[in-house]
């Protein structure tokens, strides 16, 4: 069995900061959300990936390698641009073939994993089998209708009016049956080649398609919100660890990670939080659900339920929170205590206290 992993698109509702970083490189508790996936992989016996990647391949590539530190042996597929996930399907026959394969978004996070639908898949190998989990707000995923039993009669791709609260969570599992379906798709009215439609032909030939309502937690780390919700969630799973260096005026409460090279004075870090490799926090409090990647510098401030990404500054700025903090960023206060002064990338955010 394969997977097909898709690593393009362009992250519009990440910016600013996908203008210059993949969006499936975005850290949660500092590492990749990409490689979370991968690991996924690796642990339900998937060895052969094929990498689908556009305009950020470079870095995806950088990140990735061979796949060989994840247990992986990947190939990658250049996209020109994303047109759906089916077109992704299209471009992938060659390194398909005729294998049985698992379909998965790389700015996906499915907390345990996916090795028990895998081998699921593999007992009864239907011709496609879905995740399902259910949404309060469904028009913004591929919905699935089912009948009395369970079984899907039919899916829509974000739809005004929704059937139904059950979007699909980005894993498919797929049988070589599905490359008929693929070259019966149609654009949408989006432009692009739907999954959701794809899948529906399967149902109208009568293929097999089962669904798995799964209760776990999943998110699509799509915008700020999402990640600062995964990064929660991922950090609640941290065991206590402190490599880096505490010195006797700082205090450290409950799951803290801190990384070797790290060091901590005269602050106090309240747990779940992670502190990177050569990150120095001085005189500051670093509060739960934060993670700090390597190589910052978080001097006389205060963070909770936050990430920052690497070799940033943040210095005298009092209380930060629910924020999203990009690469190489510095955040310090203005000159004139009655004035902002900023400099703000496309598509920015700002809540000023006037």
């Amino acid at each position: 069995m394969k997977a097909l992993v898709l690593s393009g698109g362009s992250g519009t509702r990440l910016r600013p900061i996908t203008h210059t970083s993949a969006k499936q490189l975005v850290p949660v508790a500092n590492k990749p959300v990409l490689f979370y996936g991968l690991e996924s992989l690796a642990e339900a016996g998937i060895t052969d990936v094929g990498m689908v990647v556009g305009d950020t391949a470079a870095e995806i590539r950088e990140a990735v390698g061979d796949g060989s530190k994840f247990g992986l042996d990947v190939t990658y597929i250049p996209q020109e641009r994303p047109l759906g996930l089916v077109h992704a399907v299209l471009i992938a026959r060659d390194f398909l073939g005729d294998d049985d394969f698992v379909m998965y978004l790389g700015d996906n996070f499915v907390v345990g994993g996916i090795r028990s639908l895998v081998e699921e898949f593999r007992t009864h190998r239907p011709d496609a089998q879905i995740l399902l989990t259910r949404v309060p707000d469904p028009r913004a995923f591929g919905v699935a209708e089912l009948d009395a039993s369970g079984r899907v009669t039919g899916l829509e791709e974000k739809p005004e009016h929704p059937k139904s609260d059950l979007a699909l969570v980005g894993v498919y599992l797929f049988t070589p049956a599905v490359h008929e379906a693929v070259r019966a798709v149609k654009p949408s009215w989006r432009g692009e080649l739907e999954i959701t439609h794809a899948l529906q032909y399967l149902i109208d030939t009568r293929a097999d398609v089962r669904s798995t309502v799964i209760g776990g937690y999943w998110k699509d780390t799509g915008n700020v919100g999402d990640m600062l919700e995964v990064n929660r969630t991922v950090l609640e799973r941290l065991e206590r660890r402190v490599d880096g260096e505490v010195d006797d005026a700082s205090e450290t409460v409950g799951r803290v990670v801190i990384e070797e090279g790290a060091r901590v004075t005269h602050s106090r870090i309240v747990g779940p939080a992670a502190i990177g490799a050569g990150t120095v926090v001085a005189d500051s409090y670093i509060g739960p659900y934060t993670s700090i990647a390597e190589n910052c510098r978080i001097t006389d401030s205060e963070l909770e339920f936050s990430i920052v990404l690497r070799d940033s500054s943040i210095a005298g700025v009092g209380r930060i929170e629910s924020s999203l903090i990009g690469r190489h960023v510095e955040v310090t206060p203005a000159g004139v205590p009655s004035a902002h002064r900023l400099v703000l990338g496309d598509h920015s955010k700002v809540q000023i206290r006037s």
